[in-house]
Formats: C-alpha cells, sequence, structure tokens
C-alpha cells in the first residue's frame, strides 16, 4: 500500500499551502525498476467537520470530501497554515473539536506543519521539548505561547524524527521535498522538483528573507563566489579567495555573505560538500575514501563526521538506505 498523507484543512487555511502536500507528494513517482513511475503517497484531505465546506482565507471555499476520521489512517499528517487559528493562536489551546479530530492519531504517525501550522501541533503538546520553526514573522509569538518549544527563527524546516515543522510558506514546499528526498532518495525529489520548476534545495534560511530591502542596482552580490566555489569543492577553498572573487575584504564579504545566505561561508561550503557527498553515496559505487576526496573532506573520518553531524547517520548508512542501482563507475 502507498503511504497515506492526511492534510487537514481548518478554517481560514491559506490555499496555497493547502495545495503543497498534493503537488509534491502526489506527483512524486517511483523510480526503481520494480517502481518506476508508480504513485509513491495516497493525499487526501479532510477536516475536523464531517464532509463539507472549509472556508480559506480568500474570497471562496473548498468541499472537503473526508470528515476527521481520515486522520486515523494516516501515516502522515500535514498540516497547513491557518488564519483563524482562534485559541490555538492567541491563548495556546486547543478548540474541542480539534483536540477530538487530532486524537484520533495513530501513535508513531508522521507530523508535518507548514507555516503557522505549527501553532496546532505545538498546542496539541506535540513539540514540547523539541526544535521547532515557523515563519520568521510569528517566531517571537510562538516562542512567547509555547515557552516548552525550542524555536529557530532562522532555518527553512527542522526535521525531528517524527515530527518535522517549516517556516513560511514556499518553505513548504522545501520540507514536502525533503521528507521525499528521505523516504525515496535524491533522484525521485529532483524529478518532482524539475516537473514543479522549483530547486530541489535551497540555500541558507529565512535569515535571507527577514525585512531587508532589495539591495540596489550595481551593489556587489557574493552570487559569484558562490559559484565559483561550487566548482572547486574538492580543493581547499580559502576564505580570502572567495572573498577576491566579488574583490571585497574578508570582512565585507563575510558580512554580506552571512546577509544574503543566512551562514557563515564555512558553513555553507561544509554544507554543500555535505550535498556533493550525499549525490556520490546515492548514484556511484565509489569507495568513501574517494567520496571524501571528490566532495572536499579529504579523509573518510573527516566525511564521516560531517555526514553523521549532518544527516544523523553514517555515510555508510546512509548510502545502504538510498543506494540505487547504477553502472559502476
Amino acid at each position: 500500500m502507498r503511504h497515506r498523507v492526511v492534510v487537514l484543512a481548518l478554517d481560514g487555511v491559506l490555499p496555497f499551502e493547502l495545495g503543497i502536500p498534493q503537488r509534491i507528494f502526489g506527483r512524486s513517482l517511483g523510480a526503481d525498476p520494480l517502481n518506476k513511475g508508480e504513485e509513491l503517497y495516497d493525499v487526501v484531505t479532510c477536516s475536523v467537520r464531517p464532509p463539507g465546506p472549509v472556508q480559506t482565507d480568500a474570497d471562496f471555499q473548498i468541499v472537503v470530501e473526508h470528515g476527521p476520521e481520515a486522520l486515523a489512517t494516516a501515516d502522515t499528517v500535514v498540516v497547513p497554515a491557518s488564519y483563524e487559528l482562534g485559541p490555538v493562536h492567541e491563548e495556546g489551546r486547543l478548540t474541542d473539536e480539534l483536540a477530538a479530530a487530532l486524537g484520533l492519531i495513530r501513535p508513531g504517525t508522521r507530523l508535518v506543519s507548514i507555516c503557522t501550522g505549527g501553532y496546532v501541533l505545538a498546542a496539541a503538546g506535540y513539540l514540547d521539548g523539541r526544535p521547532a520553526t515557523t515563519h520568521w514573522a510569528s517566531a517571537d509569538h510562538f516562542q512567547r505561547l509555547f515557552p516548552r518549544v525550542r524555536v529557530d527563527p532562522d532555518v527553512l524546516f527542522i526535521d525531528d524524527g517524527d515530527v518535522l515543522t517549516s517556516a513560511g510558506v514556499a518553505a513548504g514546499i522545501d520540507l514536502c521535498l525533503h521528507i521525499v528526498r528521505r523516504d525515496h532518495g535524491t533522484a525521485v525529489a529532483n524529478d518532482v522538483a524539475r516537473r514543479t520548476v522549483v530547486p530541489p534545495h535551497r540555500e541558507g534560511g529565512q535569515a535571507q528573507f527577514v525585512r531587508r530591502p532589495v539591495p540596489e542596482a550595481g551593489i556587489a552580490t557574493t552570487t559569484g563566489a558562490r559559484a565559483w566555489a561550487l566548482g572547486r569543492l574538492e580543493q581547499p577553498i580559502l576564505l580570502r579567495d572567495m572573498a577576491r572573487q566579488e574583490s571585497m575584504s574578508v570582512r565585507t564579504f563575510t558580512r554580506r555573505f552571512r546577509e544574503e545566505v543566512g551562514m557563515s561561508p564555512g558553513q555553507w561550503i561544509a554544507q554543500q560538500r555535505v550535498e556533493r557527498a550525499r549525490q556520490l553515496l546515492e548514484s556511484t559505487d565509489l569507495s568513501m575514501d574517494q567520496v571524501a576526496r571528490d566532495a572536499g573532506f579529504g579523509t573518510a573520518t573527516s566525511l564521516r563526521e560531517h555526514v553523521q553531524a549532518a544527516l544523523g547517520v553514517s555515510p555508510t548508512a546512509y548510502r545502504r538506505t538510498f543506494r540505487t542501482a547504477v553502472p559502476r563507475r
């Protein structure tokens, strides 16, 4: 049976966020010879009430064909953002109707929120003691309302195993693609991203979107330096050499880089090298020493430390999970 994703549509739901799970999960197709072209997820939408109309935040309603009982059938539950959360947003507590609906979710079900949908998971206690994120504009309020949640306002999404939260709006796409990548590997996620005409992985976090005016024309950015670094990840990359690509001092370059990307140049390079290593682990039979050299980590020990820190598993375990059969290089 396909993995079942149930999307909970609450009154005031944002249509854009509501459509993300169907667009990403609903278009994910198998890439392995045994399931090539098969749909990998079954996506349904439900309400906290019996089937019927649900008001969106726009000037139209949607008709939902499933009631809350659909939540009991879910392998993954997704809660998109809503602008009419009432006591959930104002007091941090669930309504009786919403609490009853969430009570139908089976233990062990994966829980996902998009944007301010995280308020629902937090009010239900699912985020207590866990790291989580939400839209940067709501992060301070979210933290005050739910002090037991470890809020990170800078990231696009947080994967805490069985509970995953995303930042505002389009970050829901990033999170859903990440889940597809986690479930079925890079090839499937990249295929969905390509057909959706979005990047399979976005750099940086929310910091690059927070109340910052568009740079004036002619002001230098760090784009060229990043492209230069991506073309030589297997080689040593010095900060001064990156700054030289943009004709900036190291200090100015470092400040501008952090403003644009949301992290330091060193953190960004390490992230890109982990991504390169993931691609090699999934699509080649290269030894760990060769993967380490090609990704720029130098040694298998360094590769293992960085992959373990970033992904929570060793390179060997990651390859065993996501490896697809390809001709040997």
